[in-house]
């Protein structure tokens, strides 16, 4: 809501892409059911969907650009290698740089397959979101070299957002503050590859009362069958005015909420809002 509010109030377009990169775990079913809960709550997309499963060789192409300018190199160090160190401020376990020297390529050939991660400097990433305001982080205290591939061969979130951020002319990301974490990275890559940084704006998350953010691992209640109330719940959640006049369909609601639209009203903070306020 708050990424297609914000698009159409500045009267940009809005892209819809499926970001099912983990190929494993998509599932066609899933991507169809995204599509028409979108369109049953009046969202409009001005071009066609995207899918990064179809984006492999866009993706090798920065990894290959990455690498010629050293910035990447394998890594054979699994997760219960590095369980055991420790947690930064913001939540991630550090890389301690253990295959930084060389220690990956010396394994090359080996039963082991290999990640690649990107060389991370020691300088502070800075930047300005629209909501949570000024932002600062050193990457390689607080995450370390991180994966753009994974051993299994599938690209990380990390390298393919950015990459088709780039590709398809964003200029303004909108989405969760759960991901506020994740820019500096984005940032480091985008500059890395001499691309365009866009403009951030990342709202609150709806969570349970345990903390959770909502979702089906989460155990949240489904849309409702009516696309009314949930849009006037979560247009109270990103804390815009209450419509004068209840809207009696979605179109008259989204023809009241794009103009009336104002960014600097979301809140700063994660907000819990109960499976039940939207049934």
């Amino acid at each position: 809501m708050a990424s297609y509010a914000d698009a159409r109030h500045h009267a940009g377009a809005w892209l819809v892409r499926i970001e099912d990169v983990d190929a494993p775990r998509a599932r066609a079913r899933a991507t169809d059911a995204i599509l028409h809960a979108l369109e049953r709550h009046g969202f409009e997309w001005d071009e066609p969907v995207w899918r990064q499963s179809s984006r492999n060789e866009a993706y090798e192409a920065a990894l290959a650009h990455l690498a010629a300018h050293g910035l990447a190199y394998p890594c054979v160090c699994t997760r219960r290698a590095l369980a055991a160190q420790p947690v930064s401020r913001i939540g991630e376990r550090v890389y301690p740089g253990t295959c930084r020297n060389g220690a990956g390529e010396q394994t090359a050939g080996t039963a082991r397959p290999a990640a690649i991660r990107v060389r991370v400097p020691p300088s502070p990433i800075a930047f300005t979101d629209r909501v949570c305001g000024a932002q600062r982080q050193r990457l390689d205290e607080d995450v370390g070299d991180f994966v753009v591939r994974r051993s299994d061969g599938l690209f990380a979130y990390q390298l393919a957002v950015v990459v088709d951020d780039a590709a398809q002319r964003i200029t303004d990301v909108v989405r969760g503050a759960d991901l506020l974490a994740s820019t500096p990275r984005q940032i480091f890559l985008q500059r890395a590859l001499g691309l365009a940084t866009p403009r951030y704006v990342h709202v609150p998350v709806a969570i349970d009362a345990r903390g959770a953010k909502l979702s089906k691992q989460t155990g949240a209640s489904p849309l409702p069958a009516s696309p009314m109330p949930a849009l006037l719940a979560a247009w109270r959640f990103l804390g815009q005015p209450a419509p004068p006049d209840s809207p009696r369909t979605v179109r008259e609601f989204w023809s009241w909420a794009i103009a009336g639209w104002d960014p600097a009203r979301i809140p700063a903070t994660v907000n819990r809002l109960a499976p039940s306020a939207i049934v």
